[in-house]
């Protein structure tokens, strides 16, 4: 059968409206075995690697695989907590707290999280929302940020998915947020609240991930967005050009990625004489791997190896209570015209 049945309609149900927070994903254990999975389904999306299909797969499938599942979870397993991977935990948490959030606003609402690799994955929780009568669904990735490689693919998942429906509900989806104002209002109050504790530093270091340096030559906004969203950033903290650097990090491969790299940054900061550094992932919706690990280790131990004498990493937004209501705040403008009030 092409297309998906449906569950049965009351007539007298009211049209439910949907907010589907979507991030990257993450996997089920810190094991070999679940790292396997979830980078095979990650490393095999042709937004993510965009090189010659059949040559990717055989270096994939022949290397990779082969070879970086053991290393990756020994890296997970070092930031893994009780409750399991940090980004799962967070995004849950997000959706939980932008569900009340915009209930307070008045608003009868489901919210809902998925992962675009991994679980809980996209079409499943999907198919659940229209099971639970959602007709109109707004679709928020976790990426301030648009990339192809990112927010792209979720478009791609999601347009897939209603291929396959047979009554395809009222779409949107948000593209960027990197210049709003409640997002930068929210990581200038997480700096301001780690400098009254622990004191400013010599440098705010704002490492953003990294993309092919031949994505923005393709026409990919992601560099200038970034850029856009330290600018936004740096003025509401009243920092000049020199009380700022802005860096990539998470390069993969031996193709040439945005530049400047996040640890040879550090590095360099701590050659110049630099004893302390804070670094913030404001590209980042929720802690994870690439900001616990390699930031607040490994990039750590590159900028103390080098001569710095202390990293303070500022964790990311997760579920602070001025980044929901910028959510909320971002999601309400995204409804505007859908019937969204709560009754009474």
């Amino acid at each position: 059968m092409r297309f998906r049945p449906e569950p049965p309609q009351q007539p007298a149900a009211p049209a439910r409206t949907a907010v589907l927070l979507v991030n990257l994903g993450t996997p089920g254990q810190p094991t070999a075995a679940a790292l396997r999975r979830y980078l095979g389904e990650f490393l095999s999306d042709p937004r993510v690697v965009e090189i010659p299909r059949l040559l990717w797969l055989a270096i994939l499938h022949g290397i990779i695989l082969r070879v970086r599942p053991a290393k990756s979870a020994a890296k997970y397993r070092s930031v893994w907590t009780a409750q399991g991977s940090p980004l799962a935990v967070w995004t849950t948490r997000q959706a939980l707290a932008l569900q009340q959030a915009l209930h307070a606003r008045g608003h009868d609402v489901l919210v809902r999280h998925a992962m675009r690799y991994g679980q809980p994955a996209m079409a499943e929780v999907l198919d659940t929302l229209r099971r639970e009568g959602a007709t109109r669904m707004l679709v928020l990735p976790l990426y301030p940020q648009y990339a192809a490689a990112t927010t792209g693919s979720v478009a791609d998942a999601l347009h897939r998915w209603a291929l396959r429906a047979r009554r395809v509900p009222e779409l949107r989806s948000i593209a960027s947020y990197h210049d709003d104002a409640g997002y930068l209002d929210a990581l200038a109050a997480s700096v301001r609240a780690h400098w009254a504790k622990a004191g400013r530093a010599g440098m705010l270091v704002m490492s953003f991930h990294g993309m092919p340096a031949r994505s923005r030559e393709l026409g990919d906004p992601y560099h200038d967005q970034c850029q856009e969203t330290a600018t936004g950033l740096a003025a509401r903290l009243g920092l000049s050009d020199a009380e700022y650097r802005v860096s990539f990090q998470s390069r993969f491969g031996r193709a040439k990625w945005l530049e400047p790299y996040t640890e040879p940054t550090l590095r360099a900061l701590a050659a110049q004489g630099l004893g302390t550094v804070d670094v913030l992932c404001p590209g980042f919706a929720a802690d994870c791997l690439e900001t616990l690990e390699e930031i607040a280790q490994e990039g750590r131990d590159a900028f103390l190896a080098a001569g710095g004498q202390s990293l303070r990493y500022i964790p990311c937004l997760n579920d602070d209570a001025a980044w929901i209501d910028a959510l909320a705040e971002l999601a309400e403008r995204h409804l505007a015209g859908w019937d969204t009030k709560r009754p009474g």
